[in-house]
């Protein structure tokens, strides 16, 4: 069950579903900008713009990873770096700058502060992507209201239990890890962090699942 609500990999999974429904508003705000284009996507995959069926030879993507990524093609390339320190690139370096559920694994809000700053500052335009806090199912451990527990539960359940993505871990120093590297954002928190952008709010029902800041013409 909770992998057909949470399966990024199956294109039968709701989670998919939420994700290319997402990719095609992101594809309409790209189709304003002239071509050619380039993209930087923070924490990307090559197989994630396959699986969204995205194919367009005037659109250069960089996928920035804390590891260089397997990459075929002209289209792509991967280089080595991190979300909070792009000063490797001068200010609009990209068109656009892509982020999809990245920004809520740099463990402290100075760090997701750092990442927001350097989106805003090497692309000309942005659109971040990061889950809801508020959305009752956390979806990184698949779980009913996790990230309102209290560490000691959250580490509890996470060394004692396989949820979701993240999986059973022993270890109490991997696992306390882990749980502390999540931090979910609300969307007055995603405005701070972005304080020039629209909000896109992704819904189920009348809950917001996700939230995406973008700033485009």
């Amino acid at each position: 069950m909770k992998w057909k609500f949470a399966n990024n990999t199956s294109q039968q999974s709701m989670a998919h579903q939420f994700r290319f429904k997402r990719f095609l508003f992101f594809r309409s705000l790209l189709e304003r900008l002239p071509r050619p284009v380039s993209i930087l996507d923070i924490g990307g995959t090559q197989d994630y713009w396959n699986m969204m069926g995205f194919s367009d030879s005037s659109v250069k993507i960089t996928l920035l990873n804390l590891e260089v990524q397997p990459v075929s093609g002209d289209s792509f390339v991967s280089v080595k770096g991190n979300a909070t320190d792009l000063s490797g690139y001068a200010d609009q370096s990209f068109d656009i700058v892509y982020s999809n559920s990245v920004i809520e694994h740099l463990f402290t809000r100075k760090a997701q502060e750092k990442m927001a700053n350097e989106v805003s500052r090497v692309g000309k335009y942005y659109f971040v992507q990061t889950p809801n806090y508020y959305f009752p199912i956390e979806p990184h451990w698949v779980f009913p209201f996790f990230q309102f527990l209290p560490i000691r539960s959250r580490l509890w359940l996470t060394r004692h239990f396989n949820l979701g993505h993240i999986g059973r871990i022993t270890d109490r120093i991997a696992a306390e890890k882990q749980v502390r590297e999540i931090q979910l954002l609300t969307g007055d928190e995603m405005q701070n962090l972005f304080p020039d952008a629209s909000l896109y709010h992704e819904k189920i029902l009348l809950f917001t699942k996700s939230i995406v800041a973008y700033r485009f013409p």
